[in-house]
């Protein structure tokens, strides 16, 4: 049976997904296995490898569980890029960028997040398409790499805790300029050493709105990671 004849009802809609209960130990255990067999099968062959039944079959789950989880690899692979840029996040938080500014922290930041994925250009290159594909079906799994990419360089700026309006549209361009620069670059429009600098140009947005400096007194920032909705 191919993706386009699974059944509806194995392929929740967003507005069921958005209002699921939390996940459980278990269900959490279990899409784990999936998002790794997922990145596994996608490292070996790019995009075109990751097939459900082969993703199925690795993670140890049935057919039908899985497409009650990720309605399509499209689903699949833009949940694996957010749960890999939460690993990296947690990677950085361990080891923070040390730029004297906001804009070089950021731009530091970046150019690690861009060679962790450098080292395995065709799961890149997987997550990179999916996101290209995505329609408004995948808009829950979309927002969440959105929020981990914008997690991401908040701390890079030094953590301010109630952003301006002005500090966020900044965030927002980096984030654009950032995904566009890796898409080139795996598409072979550019070097290394532009990405680079078009970063560090984009970055430098940062300084512009003053957000170089941390407000201690305000309230947090909306940003949430969490590890998304449960399958019925």
């Amino acid at each position: 049976m191919t993706e386009a004849e699974k059944p509806a009802a194995e392929a929740p809609g967003p507005a069921h997904r958005a209002t699921a209960l939390p996940l459980t130990e278990r269900q959490r255990e279990r899409r784990g296995r999936i998002l790794r067999a997922t990145a596994q099968l996608a490292c070996r062959g790019g995009f075109e490898a990751v097939q459900m039944r082969e993703v199925a079959e690795s993670s140890q789950v049935a057919l039908g569980t899985l497409y009650r989880y990720f309605p399509s690899k499209v689903h699949l692979l833009v949940a694996t890029m957010h749960d890999q840029l939460e690993r990296l996040h947690g990677t950085l938080r361990e080891s923070p960028p040390t730029g004297e500014t906001a804009a070089d922290r950021v731009a530091q930041t970046l150019m690690r997040a861009f060679g962790a994925l450098q080292r395995e250009p065709r799961l890149a290159e997987a997550m990179a398409r999916a996101l290209t594909f995505a329609d408004r079906s995948v808009s829950p799994e979309v927002d969440r790499v959105s929020r981990q990419t914008t997690a991401i360089i908040l701390d890079a700026m030094g953590g301010p805790r109630n952003p301006t309006p002005g500090q966020l549209s900044a965030v927002r361009v980096i984030e654009h300029t950032w995904l566009s620069t890796l898409i080139t670059w795996l598409a072979g429009r550019t070097s290394l050493d532009q990405v680079r600098v078009d970063i560090g140009t984009v970055c430098r947005l940062i300084d512009l709105t003053d957000a170089g400096t941390t407000d201690t007194d305000a309230g947090t920032t909306d940003t949430p990671t969490g590890d998304g909705a449960a399958p019925s």
